[in-house]
């Protein structure tokens, strides 16, 4: 017989293996007070990374209509599907061939002919209860040089609710044209 199992012949096992209810209700009151500090501070964690997938969603438009801008020698426009200052309808981003701001498509089977816009990317409404506001234009629009035609230094905010105090992102266009992001807080309407 090997040495491990020779200190057990003649004895007994211990009936008692697994645990008392005392010892249950402990764990289960610890595991309760851990959710209940851990809840709060991952409910605020999930709600920053929803805010800074929504406005990466943004520069993603923006600069693609910079790199298409540059890439095609014609100016782009990122514009407010809703034709606000409002953006969380969502916005379009298109080849603007007559520089009216205004998507116009001719209505035939052939897209992106050499009279009219080009759609690019359409970008859907952010979801419901978040914000997304400029207070300037319901467009952005690049030049073939990469540059803003429309406001240097314009600022979108996107917020996940409203009142004085909140988090939120902002982007702003430089005056080159490049999107930024920074993390603030303010009023959100």
């Amino acid at each position: 017989m090997s040495a491990i199992i020779r200190p057990f012949l003649g004895k007994r096992l211990p009936n008692h293996l697994g645990f008392t209810l005392i010892e249950l209700m402990v764990a289960i009151a610890i595991a309760a007070i851990l959710l209940g500090i851990a809840i709060p501070s991952f409910t605020t964690t999930i709600t920053s990374n929803r805010l800074t997938t929504n406005a990466n969603e943004m520069v993603t438009a923006l600069n693609l209509a910079r790199s298409e801008a540059i890439k095609r020698g014609k100016q782009v426009t990122v514009r407010s599907k809703n034709a606000s200052t409002s953006w969380e309808g969502g916005w379009d981003v298109f080849v603007d061939v007559d520089a009216s701001n205004a998507f116009n498509d001719d209505g035939d089977a052939t897209l992106c002919e050499a009279t009219e816009d080009c759609l690019l990317r359409t970008y859907a409404a952010l979801p419901s209860g978040y914000t997304l506001r400029t207070p300037s234009s319901r467009f952005q629009t690049y030049l073939p040089t990469g540059l803003s035609s429309v406001v240097a230094g314009d600022t979108f905010t996107l917020c996940s609710g409203s009142g004085s105090a909140m988090t939120r992102r902002t982007i702003t266009i430089t005056l080159t044209g490049r999107p930024s992001t920074a993390v603030t807080t303010g009023t959100c309407p």
